[in-house]
């Protein structure tokens, strides 16, 4: 039995996953609706992408027509609540290196700025990935700059970095994420942590500072640059800080259920709490949450779908077999069933005169179509959100063959308020209005 999907009022406190998350409206960037025109200061716009690994079954994805009246596929219903501010788009390539690994590639690259030819000295086409380019324009004025998460159930490390990260600041330095939420409750709204931290920021700068004067050239140049960090720390400190009269309304309780101990749902729902939190205390404006690593063989818990742990990526390979191809299409339902309540809970957040779904982009897709071709074309690609109006959602946009994704990144990136005229292998913006 496929598990329900689960809506969230605005009022109601979540309980899932041993959390306690408590949901009042913000005045934290509060639009008054009766404030002049002029004076209106509107939200700013949030990029959160979801990851779900080796692609899915592509006869239950893809609708047959297109534009706002297409009908959904069996794969997409579970949006059907939220159609009218959800885009399909379809179409949409990469171009597969040889010589890697294909599901390493996959996940890795995913949002990547490279081109095929911009090689990392492990031979992934793998430059920062857009997330970041974002994140160092948004994180001048956020606590922090970005926010990687994964509900990676496992706790055999047996794959590389590739397969359970997808955020990159640049070629061989990885955004690690994170997959305890404790830990990524108390990295965000462990004010008293912070304050601790500060005070022994001040006790560094204070001796850093004396040391200066005896210090050479070389020395003070590299004393300067870590003092600089150290000043960014700070800055980071004192911005949440600022933020803790609107945390506090929000009466947070850390999350007590251990992740190992969490079923598919609840993890992914607490991971997606914690990043609908980080939004909309303005903790950051960019995060990425992968619901599962990429390629990994050890049997899956997918309570309430099926009776016994499943391998994922080994079923890709078995989608000749109806009844394999069929599981596979189910635990593509449930993925999207899990896009869609953490959707339905941003369009449930008032904020100013809409709500946080309208300045959002939040992309779920994949870095591979066919998990069993390895095949890097017509990538699955939803995107929710208005992103503050540069999005018009309800349509299914078809691109012509061979468009690249990163067509869509451009102008997603230039949605967040960046003026790039290219990225990576685009070739033009792609329309998203």
């Amino acid at each position: 039995m496929i598990l329900k999907r689960t809506s969230l009022s605005r009022r109601k406190v979540l309980r899932g996953a041993g959390a306690t998350l408590a949901l009042p409206l913000l005045e934290a960037m509060h639009v008054s609706s009766m404030a002049k025109s002029s004076n209106v200061i509107k939200p700013p716009v949030r990029a959160g992408f979801f990851y779900i690994p080796n692609g899915v079954v592509q006869t239950g994805w893809h609708p047959k027509d297109t534009g706002p009246g297409y009908e959904l596929s069996p794969t997409l219903e579970p949006i059907r609540p939220i159609k009218d501010e959800v885009t399909l788009f379809t179409k949409l390539d990469r171009v597969k290196v040889a010589g890697t690994d294909g599901h390493a590639q996959a996940g890795a690259c995913w949002l990547s700025s490279a081109a095929p030819d911009e090689l990392s000295p492990a031979g992934y086409p793998l430059k920062k990935t857009i997330d970041q380019i974002m994140a160092e324009h948004t994180g001048q004025v956020t606590a922090f700059r970005s926010l990687e998460l994964s509900c990676n159930p496992y706790e055999d490390n047996r794959e590389s970095v590739y397969f359970d990260n997808i955020s990159w600041y640049g070629h061989g330095h990885v955004a690690r994420s994170l997959r305890d939420p404790k830990k990524v409750f108390n990295r965000l709204f462990g004010i008293k942590q912070h304050l601790e931290s500060g005070s022994i920021l001040d006790l560094v700068m204070d001796d850093a500072k004396s040391l200066n004067h005896s210090l050479g050239k070389t020395d003070k140049g590299k004393l300067g640059e870590y003092m600089d960090s150290v000043r960014t720390v700070e800055q980071q400190i004192e911005r949440v800080t600022k933020r803790q009269e609107d945390i506090n309304k929000l009466k947070l309780a850390e999350p007590v259920k251990p992740w190992q101990a969490m079923t598919r749902d609840e993890f992914i729902q607490v991971m997606g709490d914690l990043m609908i939190l980080a939004f909309r205390t303005d903790l950051t404006r960019v995060a990425t949450i992968m619901s599962s690593p990429e390629r990994w063989g050890s049997p899956l818990k997918v309570q309430g779908l099926f009776e016994k742990p499943v391998d994922h990526h080994g079923m890709t390979h078995g989608q000749g077999n109806h009844h394999v191809r069929s599981k596979l299409a189910a635990l593509d339902h449930f993925h999207i069933q899990q896009f869609a309540s953490l959707v339905m809970k941003m369009k449930d957040i008032k904020e100013g005169e809409g709500t946080l779904l309208d300045s959002m982009m939040f992309t779920l897709g994949s870095g591979i179509s066919n998990g069993r071709l390895h095949v890097y074309t017509d990538l699955p690609t939803l995107v929710a959100g208005r992103a503050g109006g540069a999005l018009e959602p309800g349509s299914h946009i078809k691109s012509p063959k061979g468009t690249p994704i990163a067509n869509l990144w451009l102008s997603m990136i230039n949605a967040m308020g960046l003026k790039k005229g290219s990225l990576g292998d685009s070739t033009g913006k792609l329309k998203i209005s």
